[in-house]
C-alpha cells in the first residue's frame, strides 16, 4: 500500500518574518524619483530599484523572498517582489518612477500592474528585451 503523504498547506508565498527582515534593510538615502528594472525570465523575476543615474539602491527577487522551483517565475511571485520594493521605495520618499522591463516571463504584466496600484506615478514604461536579428553566421553544411 505504501506510506500516506501528509500535505502541509502554506500561505500565500511570502511569510511575515521574511517581509519584516527585508523591510528592515531600508537605505537611508532620500529620493523623489527613480528607475525600476524588471527582469522577468521563465524561472525567476528580479526587480532592481536605482536612482536616476543608474546607481542601484535596492533589489529583490522571487527566489530571495522564499519562492522555490517553478513558483519563482509566476505572476504572483513577481507581484510580491514588487510590493516589497515599492514599500521600501515609499519609505525613502519616492513618488514617481520610470519602469524598464526585460524578458519574456510571466511576471512582466503583474509587476507593472502592482507598481501602478501602489500609488506611484509611472513616467514611462520601456521594453528592453533583446531581440535577435539573424544571429551569427551559420556553419557550412557537413560533407560526408
Amino acid at each position: 500500500m505504501g506510506k500516506k503523504r501528509i500535505v502541509k498547506e502554506r500561505g500565500g508565498g511570502l511569510s511575515p518574518e521574511m517581509k519584516k527582515r527585508a523591510l528592515s534593510k531600508v537605505p537611508k538615502k532620500k529620493l523623489s524619483s527613480g528607475i525600476i528594472f524588471v527582469k522577468a525570465t521563465y524561472n525567476n523575476t528580479r526587480i532592481t530599484f536605482t536612482d536616476n543615474n543608474g546607481n542601484v539602491i535596492m533589489w529583490a527577487s522571487s527566489g530571495n523572498l522564499g519562492f522555490k522551483g517553478a513558483k519563482k517565475g509566476t505572476p504572483f511571485a513577481a507581484s510580491k517582489v514588487v510590493e516589497l520594493i515599492t514599500d521600501k521605495a515609499k519609505l525613502i520618499g519616492v513618488k514617481s518612477v520610470d519602469v524598464q522591463v526585460k524578458g519574456v516571463g510571466g511576471g512582466r504584466e503583474s509587476a507593472i500592474r502592482t507598481i501602478a496600484s501602489k500609488g506611484f506615478e509611472i513616467n514611462s514604461i520601456k521594453d528592453t528585451t533583446p531581440i535577435p536579428h539573424n544571429g551569427p553566421r551559420a556553419r557550412k553544411p557537413r560533407r560526408v
